[in-house]
């Protein structure tokens, strides 16, 4: 097929006027699938690769040549920010043929909103937490919203594939299809997709159609990619060592941190003015202490402030001030981000990227590195370890560098398996079961057990949930006065429940802590939990500010800007870290390899690590012992194969083992005491591993895990089970403890 032929007339035409030679080969590729097939199809292709292009041109036709009666395409997309970002893009190509655009989300007018409900058409734009509230506030104008769908389009889907948000997000498209009565074909859309089958069977499940995945060539992906070492203190790693090492990305630097200044740190500042660059952290604390420290170096240097600050704690005036800094192509400041800067908002001529210490996945990897090179130049990312010297009397697992040693896994799965993390399908999300019981029950009003039952167990991700499950929770919600029994048999939402469902929080899986909103003056900051007292400091937006008031019932802080450093606190974020990660990381300690993007301290400070680890003989023995009765094991397991493995230890086999103490730093290494010696504690573990035994044995005696938003109204059995037999990952354990009798 002539893919550019088939496109509408105004679509060649705004091809031309942009000035294009050729289609992509993504574009020539997803053409083909669109316009050839009634099929699903999953776009996988590199960030900026005018996937977005691909997918809409063929849509679009489709819709210009056989207008939609309603909304023709849905357009779910992970954040607010994307959301806004690709509205722009799509409103000007829309703009020739008529085709509206519209945007539904909290920032969205309710104008903008009522309008569409008169008069439906074109592209909606929504985010899993809106398309919810849609489902529970406007279930009577979904059929006219809806009814002659012909596209959904899920941007960046691999954001979903390991966590309830995307679960909720199929359930949602679900829900939608029975209630308006049409059958959509599904559009994914990703540049990190390791697994595209497995992927692709997530995007098609309870449609009825297959996924198509294009395949083509994509071009030769060229990096330029650099990963630096550094202790806080001095001396580094390669201090009195002549280093033979190609350092290309390594320009002089036109800057100095202060003389005092954190070393990593120092070498960022040194090494972004006069750039556009992104400084990448794993959590919105470390953002807000490393922006305090770049914007202090400024000061120092007498030189204006080139830092702003990204995160989802922060008002969306600082957010979007710092996207809008960034689509500025004369602009040279800087911002220091989490993963709300990680998907696809183009940010425009984005020189470089730092990753302070390592992601937890190869796909955040990907995308990080995905926000430079957009402009037809390399992607271009700098890694930048940190770690604090070791003390004398440290221990073994101490002297390995984690996040150095994650860093290269990350890199290397990715360069010679392309991997990247797959779907988490097997799971028993009860959580997301109360979330949608509640959420149908509020939409649809009464229902008997078994209308609720019909419309809820039959969703796909559901799959694994039993009736007898359900009836437990319908017992149990009975009971606690979420759902009420009416005189007629049937189910409503009851008071306690509605306290629950009719907060906007509702709308969201993900956990949330208890947020208090920081104002200063008649500006807001953002949002932080567990304000300190009156008088006490706060770190948000990059600055230091001191409490002037706390209104607990308003949960609203008020404060004064000041000078200084004191460490954020935003609330626990659990990583996801996958075995194969670990593996690598065993295999980096393990080989001789050297890796061109290391530089001089990361060269000396990998090669110290290698001799540890080889002078400890930890190749091929996990258990190694520290002196005395002190042990500690690496079982290079990803994070629900390793929190297996310490209850397991634990509660099988402690006992036995005479084992105390055990304290794991997750998911690297576990330390305790023992009685038992070396053969001894492999006989015993793998003995206690090869009986059969219940996975709830590994959940303490009255221990309620809860682990997902809403467990805690979730019956104490189901919670049990939903640990026990969707997080805890037994048989990857279990493998595990088999290979260590083979070597």
């Amino acid at each position: 097929m002539n893919v550019y032929e088939r496109y509408a007339p105004w679509i060649q035409e705004y091809i031309y006027q942009s000035g294009w030679q050729t289609l992509r080969a993504v574009q020539n590729a997803a053409g083909n699938a669109i316009f050839g097939t009634d099929e699903n199809v999953l776009l996988t292709a590199s960030t900026a690769s005018g996937k977005t292009e691909a997918a809409f041109f063929p849509i679009l036709t489709l819709l210009d040549e056989n207008p939609s009666a309603t909304v023709g395409v849905l357009y779910i997309a992970p954040l607010k920010a994307l959301i806004n970002d690709q509205f722009g893009r799509l409103n000007e190509l829309c703009e020739e043929a008529g085709i509206a655009v519209n945007r539904w989300h909290g920032d969205v007018a309710q104008s903008r909103k009522r309008k569409l409900l008169r008069k439906p058409s074109g592209i909606l734009q929504i985010t899993p937490e809106s398309l919810e509230s849609l489902l529970i506030n406007k279930h009577m104008e979904i059929p006219s919203l809806f009814g002659d769908l012909r596209f959904i389009v899920i941007d960046e889907i691999h954001s979903l594939l390991r966590a309830d948000r995307g679960l909720q997000t199929f359930c949602l498209i679900e829900r939608l299809c029975r209630l308006a009565g049409c059958n959509p074909r599904r559009i994914g859309l990703s540049a990190t997709i390791g697994n595209p089958e497995a992927a692709g069977e997530f995007l098609a499940a309870g449609s009825g159609r297959g996924t198509v995945i294009p395949q083509f060539d994509g071009g030769k992906e060229v990096w330029r990619l650099s990963m630096e070492h550094f202790y806080n203190t001095d001396p580094q790693a390669d201090a009195g060592r002549e280093i033979a090492v190609e350092t290309p990305l390594l320009e002089e630097a036109t800057d100095r941190a202060p003389d005092a200044a954190d070393p990593g740190i120092g070498y960022i500042f040194e090494h972004t003015r006069g750039r556009k660059c992104l400084v990448f952290t794993n959590s919105r604390e470390e953002c807000e202490a490393v922006c305090q420290y770049l914007r202090q170096y400024c000061e120092a240097n007498h030189e204006p402030d080139r830092f702003l600050i990204h995160h989802g704690n922060l008002s969306a005036s600082y957010r979007e001030s710092a996207e809008d800094e960034m689509k500025d192509d004369d602009s040279f400041m800087s911002v220091c981000a989490t993963a709300t800067l990680e998907l696809g908002i183009d940010i425009g001529r984005l020189e470089r990227a730092f990753q302070i210490d390592a992601p937890f996945t190869v796909s955040g990897f990907l995308q990080r590195m995905g926000r430079t090179g957009r402009r037809g130049d390399p992607s271009e990312m700098w890694f930048v370890m940190r770690e604090e010297h070791q003390e004398a009397r440290a221990m073994l697992p101490d002297f390995i560098p984690w996040y150095l040693i994650q860093g290269i896994a990350l890199v290397q799965l990715y360069i010679e398996e392309r991997f990247v993390e797959p779907p988490r399908t097997e799971r028993l999300p009860y959580s997301l079961l109360y979330h949608q019981t509640m959420s149908t029950l509020a939409s649809c009003g009464e229902m008997t057990p078994a209308e609720l039952a019909s419309r809820v167990l039959t969703l796909n991700c559901f799959h694994r949930i039993t009736q007898d499950d359900y009836r437990m929770l319908l017992r149990h919600l009975l009971e606690i006065d979420h759902i009420n029994r009416t005189e007629n048999g049937g189910l409503i939402v009851g008071i306690a429940g509605e306290r629950i469902v009719n907060q906007y929080k509702f709308y969201a899986v993900f956990q949330e802590n208890i947020e208090y909103t920081v104002h200063a003056g008649s500006e807001q900051l953002g949002t932080i939990v567990k304000p300190p007292p009156v008088g006490d400091k706060i770190a948000i937006a990059g600055r230091v500010w001191v409490v002037e008031e706390v209104d607990h019932k308003r949960r609203d802080v008020y404060c004064n800007l000041v000078k200084g450093n004191i460490p954020a606190y935003f609330g626990d974020v659990a990583g996801d870290i996958h075995t194969r990660i670990l593996e690598r990381m065993h295999a980096v300690l393990a080989e001789e390899k050297n890796y061109p993007y290391l530089m001089p301290h990361a060269v000396c400070r990998l090669a110290e690590a290698r001799d540890t680890f080889r002078k400890a003989s930890m190749q091929n023995r996990p258990l190694i012992h520290l002196g005395g009765k002190m042990w500690a094991l690496f079982p290079w397991l990803g994070s629900y194969a390793f929190l297996a493995m310490e209850r397991f230890l634990k509660i099988r086999c402690g006992k036995r083992l005479g084992l105390k103490g055990l304290n794991a730093s997750r998911p690297y290494y576990m330390q305790f005491t023992m009685q038992a010696d070396e053969q001894t504690f492999y006989e015993i573990v793998r003995e206690e591993a090869a009986v059969e035994f219940d996975p709830l044995e590994l959940v303490y005696p009255k221990e309620v895990p809860v682990f997902e938003k809403y467990d805690e109204f979730v019956p104490d059995e189901l919670v049990r089970k939903g640990f026990a037999y969707g997080v805890l990952d037994l048989e990857g354990m279990k493998q595990r403890i088999r290979s260590w009798g083979r070597e």
